[in-house]
């Protein structure tokens, strides 16, 4: 059987493209299992995992606890607002802790870039990575992957653009890193002040016009204004935003061949996308959704493995 060369999935950066197709390609095995009647496979079963978010999430860890189930885990969740962090516990303690119940696995989710990369080297059980502030979200890139590879047959020679919110975005740069790693060419699009600076030594495109980025593309991976992150005003207003860089049904039917449209959630309606678009046949943003559970039931699986 082939395996992972990594521990823990702790960014894309950190695997390879075996590692990706390996990953991808058992997603699709599970996809059949969460399409039967019987959803449930024993996988896992002796297996305990530990969801311990630091930050507010919905899709995501509903995804990997949904993944865990069906895989036949033992589940545990930990929400940092109703435990003893707020008493002044360090972090190391509240997982080491956790550890001492005899879990395997921990998913994590925290504001602060590189929290999961510090904890893989202190504590034994496998890490993964379910979005670390502005860094990254590997298992987003991954079904983001998937779900192109489902629709278009290939990531390879496709043009992808990312259109939205750049600088604060952890969805963006784990993207790139995976669409990169695939073969496929890839687009940022947003104002001049959501665009890092850095962006141009990883080998994209960078465009300010929305039109001219969804001309060029093959799918468009739109984002969201990210308000929560954001410390002083990038733009005047998200009305001037809407106008600007907002995507309607219009603007795609009127391109000379149909795209696809990606949206990692949660979308906001009227600002990034409109509802007609959000909802039209060009949107695959549901199937993204169903795609996350079978990749992050492929990623828990093989990583039980090691």
């Amino acid at each position: 059987m082939q395996q992972l060369s990594v521990r823990h999935l702790l960014g894309i950066k950190n695997l390879t493209e075996n590692d990706i197709q390996l990953i991808l390609d058992t997603a699709r095995e599970f996809k059949d299992v969460i399409n039967r009647p019987i959803k449930k496979v024993p996988s896992l079963r002796d297996i305990t995992i530990a969801n311990v978010f630091f930050e507010n999430s919905t899709r995501t860890r509903l995804s990997f606890e949904l993944a865990e189930k069906r895989l036949s885990a033992d589940v545990v969740n930990f929400s940092a607002s109703g435990s003893s962090v707020k008493k002044g516990e360090t972090l190391l303690d509240t997982v080491n802790n956790i550890l001492a119940m005899k879990v395997d696995m921990i998913v994590m989710r925290h504001s602060s870039p590189g929290t999961p990369h510090y904890l893989s080297g202190r504590i034994k059980a496998n890490v993964v990575n379910a979005g670390d502030g502005t860094h990254e979200h590997p298992t987003q890139a991954l079904l983001d992957s998937f779900s192109i590879q489902d629709k278009l047959g290939d990531v390879a020679g496709k043009r992808i653009a990312i259109i939205g919110d750049i600088l604060h975005s952890r969805v963006a740069l784990s993207n790139i890193f995976c669409l990169q790693k695939q073969g496929a060419e890839v687009m940022v699009c947003g104002p001049t002040t959501l665009i890092p600076k850095y962006i141009g030594q990883l080998g994209v495109k960078v465009s300010h016009d929305v039109r001219e980025a969804l001309s060029w593309c093959d799918v468009a991976n739109v984002l969201r204004i990210q308000l929560e992150r954001q410390q002083i005003k990038y733009f005047p207003s998200l009305r001037e935003y809407s106008l600007y860089f907002g995507i309607n049904k219009k603007m795609l039917d009127e391109l000379d061949r149909p795209i696809v449209l990606m949206h990692p959630g949660p979308i906001n309606r009227g600002v990034e996308l409109t509802s007609d678009a959000a909802d039209s046949h060009h949107s695959i943003i549901l199937d993204q959704v169903e795609n996350g559970v079978a990749v992050r039931m492929a990623v828990l699986y093989l990583l039980a493995q090691l």
